[in-house]
């Protein structure tokens, strides 16, 4: 495997970074993780604007161009020689000493990106159904930590996630502080009911997901009505459909949620729909490599 570093490739056992980064130190940082199916480098302009985004944000100045970034994470995937990618670009805050002042980071930023496989969830699962629960953990609040930076500071999602695992369930629905659906630990939340889908709205501290986005693309195109507007936990019980969405999970159904079962208990029409759209989308859309 070969991990680009700042304008380098290093191998896997060689890559490394200082200690006194401040990604480490104190996950100040941002990330995207982005998909390439049959060599090709799905929606990658739009992760990209995500991240410069997000760098804007906590003032994070990335070292390269949005066409050097592009140029970077298409040349990393050729060097593992991968047809079929996850990939994970990161650029923290960079080398600095051990107070947390960003103005000490003299050197500027450290650029990561690995290429690899990953499968978040077994092939079956996406075929029966995901078994979700309400965690008590709610998700950072929009005055705090916006939820639309995806900083490295994942410690909000990995607790919920951990409280999923300890009730014994696939995924967490994390809600918002005032009670209301937010999303999962790394997935947006879909809910379908009488055809029509509905989904949380970014003010109600969710991640403008790519995946989620392209959800409501393959809705508008294809007639379906979408939605975006506040859900609680007793229109997710009631919904006919629910179903997740994210770069590393795709389309995943969900059939349980905090006991109750949705709809018939497997995956509905609707969302069987959705995830074969999507795939198509995957396999024609995309900078070509």
């Amino acid at each position: 495997m070969k991990i680009y570093i700042n304008g380098k490739f290093y191998e896997k056992e060689n890559a490394k970074i200082s200690v006194f980064d401040h990604g480490l130190l104190y996950g100040d940082g941002v990330f995207e993780g982005i998909r390439a199916y049959n060599r090709r480098v799905f929606k990658l302009k739009e992760h990209i604007d995500r991240l410069f985004e997000s760098g804007q944000s906590i003032m994070l100045k990335i070292p390269l161009t949005k066409e050097q970034l592009i140029k970077a994470v298409v040349q990393t995937i050729i060097a593992n020689k991968l047809d079929n990618a996850y990939i994970r670009l990161v650029v923290t805050r960079g080398e600095g000493d051990l107070g947390l002042d960003p103005r000490k980071c003299y050197k500027g930023a450290t650029v990561i990106i690995i290429a690899d496989k990953v499968a978040l969830y077994p092939q079956k699962l996406y075929q029966e159904g995901l078994t979700i629960v309400t965690v008590p953990t709610v998700r950072n609040l929009p005055e705090a930590l916006n939820p639309q930076i995806k900083s490295l500071n994942y410690l909000n999602n990995i607790l919920a996630k951990i409280e999923a695992a300890n009730a014994g369930c696939d995924e967490a629905i994390m809600l918002d502080a005032l009670g209301y659906v937010a999303e999962c630990t790394g997935d947006n939340i879909f809910v379908a009911k009488n055809g029509h889908l509905y989904t949380p709205p970014q003010c109600m501290g969710t991640l403008r997901g790519i995946t989620r986005d392209s959800i409501l693309e393959i809705a508008r195109k294809n007639k379906i009505t979408a939605h975006e507007h506040v859900i609680t936990r007793h229109e997710v019980y009631i919904s006919d459909e629910c179903f997740l969405t994210g770069t590393a999970a795709e389309v995943i159904p969900v059939v349980k949620v905090d006991g109750r079962v949705i709809g018939q208990g497997k995956p509905g029409k609707l969302t069987l729909s959705l995830m074969k759209k999507f795939k198509e989308l995957t396999a024609k859309e995309g900078i070509k490599y």
